[in-house]
């Protein structure tokens, strides 16, 4: 799930991302202050919220919202109060990690791009990367699959020139680190970084 809110772009309004895939044709039904965005199937797909303060501390919301705990009780209290009867099952788990390069290969079909092996503690990600100084044994971060970057770009599994990647490994510009270098490269992080731990974003 992913949550958006941009009070002087849009209003008072959560926009809930719950499906990483954006239907072609869409449906919606309106719920007091809730409207459901259902798919060609017509499975929910998102909601909007209005009136969001009134259901969800927004003072402090930084764009993309962060997806805890206690705003999925909120949103769900929210669905709840305006009739809609669904239940918010919402993957928590940290999206950007720090990753161990196990393996490096040339990509079949891309003099530039390289196919990575990258453990990320109890799994291991497949993932395409362009970076002309990823190397084997970096300790590196990696935004996973339903990983909201800070330009608003969701991170998707995809395939690139025929081969699969489920993830990305990020460079410093991409997460908007201060004092981020000007050239291209991924972020290589300290030797004693633990995989498989979170990565912290300081801005």
């Amino acid at each position: 799930m992913n949550v958006f809110y941009n009070k002087q772009g849009v209003g008072d309004v959560l926009l809930i991302q719950l499906t990483l895939d954006k239907p072609e044709k869409i449906h919606t039904e309106q719920f007091g202050d809730v409207t459901l965005i259902k798919n060609e199937q017509r499975e929910i797909a998102g909601f909007n919220l209005f009136q969001a303060s009134s259901y969800v501390d927004v003072q402090a919301a930084q764009q993309p919202v962060e997806v805890s705990e206690a705003l999925v009780t909120a949103l769900q209290n929210a669905l709840e109060k305006n009739g809609v009867s669904y239940t918010l099952e919402v993957d928590l788990t940290p999206k950007f990690i720090v990753g161990y390069v196990e393996s490096k290969e040339k990509h079949p079909n891309a003099d530039k791009l390289n196919v990575c092996q990258v453990a990320v503690g109890d799994e291991t990600l497949q993932i395409v990367c362009g970076a002309p100084n990823v190397e084997v044994g970096q300790k590196v971060v990696v935004a996973k699959v339903g990983a909201v970057m800070p330009s608003g770009m969701v991170i998707r599994d995809a395939e690139l020139r025929g081969v699969p990647s489920s993830g990305m490994i990020c460079s410093a510009k991409e997460l908007a680190l201060p004092d981020a270098p000007a050239e291209k490269g991924i972020l290589v992080l300290p030797e004693d970084a633990q995989t498989g731990t979170p990565f912290e974003m300081k801005v």
